[in-house]
């Protein structure tokens, strides 16, 4: 009689999957009973998937590490931030870059050392790496593309901290402001009126950029200005020469110039063009300041400002002269009412 071989034994095999945890766990116990105790009953509050055993342990362990793994990061770039401000042959630029740099190998070098210390397993989560990894692709593409086109911005110097740069607000007024640091995501830009604008990297990458100190400081300002057709045209131009030159931030050279620019309505229309070389500081403050002392020197030389006159001409029709003889026999209408009025009649009796 043949007997039936014995069914195979299935040996289950339970994965960790933080290694590290069992580690500390002994750790613990040799040390302490009543730790051990704890950290026990912790471990037995698990939740078993397939193969794979989670405790409640795991999850502190893997908290702390990253806590730690964490904050030894954050004071490694802080502490390459201070000795990369301490060396001067680093331009301001050139210092951003480097502590990018520092910072995005930092951090990376954290997340392996996290991954090692713990001892993950990472084939415990290959069921969820193609959906995690498709899920994060989406949704960093954004940031990563501003991180990218931060480096680049950066690296060409076309866009730098300290730089003034013209943009267009929510309403498309365009104003400008001075850049103040480029971070991870996007550019810091605040306004002479401290409006903070958080412009993403790519942005500044793929549109245009009205970048005022890009080759130069220098920046030209506009002050239009109009005179009467009476006045002397000569004499109106050196006094607006003598009301740039008397402005404290306009630059002597290149010196301030005056061109005539059209013909108007009521005036003759003139434009002072005046350069400065620190645009952060606004250009508005400097045209209030020429047109202001302009205004008293033209005051003190009889240059006349005009404003706008209208000759009013009428001409003469029938049905001009039927409104006029209607206005005029309203008027006599009227008199003729008042002269008859018992309030005039009580006048010329007591008279």
């Amino acid at each position: 009689m043949v007997l039936p071989a014995p069914a195979p034994t299935v040996e289950v095999v339970v994965k960790q999957p933080v290694a590290a945890a069992d580690g500390i766990r002994d750790a613990v116990a040799s040390k302490s009973g009543s730790a051990g105790e704890v950290v026990n009953t912790l471990d037995e509050l698990a939740l078993q998937i397939g193969s794979t055993r989670v405790s409640l342990w795991d999850l502190l362990v893997v908290l702390i590490v990253i806590a730690l793994v964490i904050t030894a990061a954050w004071f490694t770039s802080r502490m390459a931030r201070r000795v990369l401000g301490r060396m001067t042959r680093l331009d301001q630029t050139q210092e951003l870059l480097a502590e990018k740099v520092i910072s995005l190998f930092v951090w990376g070098v954290a997340i392996l050392v996290g991954i090692d210390v713990l001892g993950v397993d990472l084939t415990a989560f290959a069921v969820f790496s193609g959906a995690f990894g498709l899920a994060i692709g989406f949704g960093l593409q954004k940031t990563f593309g501003n991180l990218i086109a931060g480096i680049i911005l950066l690296l060409d110097k076309s866009i730098k901290p300290g730089d003034v740069i013209a943009i267009a607000d929510q309403s498309g007024q365009s104003t400008f402001g001075q850049i103040r640091r480029i971070g991870i995501r996007a550019v810091s830009l605040t306004t002479r009126d401290q409006k903070e604008y958080l412009i993403p990297n790519e942005n500044l990458m793929v549109n245009q950029v009205e970048n005022w100190s890009y080759s130069s400081k220098n920046v030209r300002i506009q002050v239009p200005v109009g005179v009467a057709y009476s006045s002397d045209i000569g004499q109106a131009e050196k006094l607006m020469l003598e009301a740039a030159r008397s402005a404290k931030r306009v630059l002597q050279v290149p010196p301030p110039t005056v061109w005539m620019d059209s013909f108007g309505d009521s005036s003759v229309n003139f434009v002072i063009h005046c350069w400065i070389q620190d645009p952060e500081e606004g250009v508005g403050n400097v045209r209030s300041e020429v047109l202001k002392k302009l205004w008293w020197l033209f005051k003190e030389n009889d240059v006349e400002i005009p404003f706008p006159q209208r000759d009013l001409n009428l001409r003469d029709s029938e049905a001009f002269r039927t409104l006029l003889d209607a206005l005029e026999r309203d008027r006599r209408l009227d008199a003729s009412e008042i002269s008859n009025s018992p309030a005039s009649g009580e006048d010329r009796t007591a008279g």
